[in-house]
């Protein structure tokens, strides 16, 4: 049996420390596209920069996951799918963050703000691959009807603190860490009941795919809804404790190209 439809995270799975998709790991995706299996992001990065790139590379033609299963956007149209962070939920994050002194971005499908100039901030931009530079909240909510999640970059030790504070407003919170940069926590938030899984059940519907028939391969807490959802559950071998309980296969880590063995991987189970 070949696997039809393959989701892929980005930060500990499609890319490691050196901020690039290795040569194994492209060769890898060109031999799963030559089976006419299809691949797509499931990230909680957003559709632009660095990622948008890679989700054009796996699939220019096809569905793929974003913002943490906040918007699911077509590569060849740029339609964009996805519910709306409330009005009141956006103002109660940000007077979360003024008053904890924490970095707060803000995505659209396709764009993104943030206010503070901390370093963090600078980097994440950075690994993103998108310019620096800060953005008034309220001058991106006038331009962007629709926020599809907001997003907390702290420290890793700052990351429960976060859920504890948000819990309260009935939002879902996934949180992931990155490989290039050791220490920090990124804790998405977007409305109720979305994940990554939910973003993935909606392309297998519009593909006629059934979730039992396709794999995921993820690292990351946010990615353990996914990992429990699909049929065929990959675990990094950098993975959380957590998602590599959960999976049926684990594979080696980011920095041995484990997602190339997983993709081959795909060709053959039954």
């Amino acid at each position: 049996m070949v696997i039809p439809l393959i989701f892929i995270d980005v930060d500990g799975t499609l890319v490691g420390k050196s901020h690039e998709v290795t040569a194994g790991v492209w060769a890898a995706v060109d031999a799963a596209r030559a089976r006419g299996q299809r691949l797509a992001l499931s990230t909680a990065r957003g559709a632009f920069g660095s990622s948008w790139e890679m989700a054009q590379r796996l699939d220019p033609d096809g569905w793929h996951v974003f913002h943490a299963g906040g918007a699911v956007v077509h590569t060849a149209t740029g339609e964009a799918l996805g519910e709306p962070l409330n009005a009141l939920a956006l103002d109660k994050l940000t007077a979360i963050a003024a008053e904890r002194d924490w970095i707060l971005e803000l995505y659209s499908p396709s764009a993104y703000a943030v206010e503070s100039d901390a370093q963090p901030s600078i980097d994440h931009a950075e690994l993103m691959g998108v310019a620096f530079a800060t953005v008034d909240f309220a001058d991106f909510r006038k331009q962007h009807d629709r926020i599809v999640r907001a997003q907390f970059v702290v420290d890793v030790a700052e990351r429960q603190s976060v859920t504890e504070l948000v819990a309260p407003l009935g939002l879902a919170v996934s949180s992931a860490t990155s490989p290039i940069m050791s220490g920090i926590s990124f804790v998405s938030i977007t409305p109720p009941g979305i994940t990554k899984a939910t973003g993935i059940a909606r392309i297998c519907e519009a593909l006629g795919v059934g979730i039992e028939s396709v794999m995921m391969v993820g690292d990351g807490l946010n990615d353990l809804p996914a990992i429990e959802a699909v049929g065929y559950p990959v675990a990094m071998g950098n993975a959380e404790e957590q998602v590599k309980a959960a999976a049926r296969y684990i594979v080696a880590d980011v920095e041995s190209d484990g997602l190339a063995e997983a993709l081959d991987l795909s060709a053959t189970l039954e």
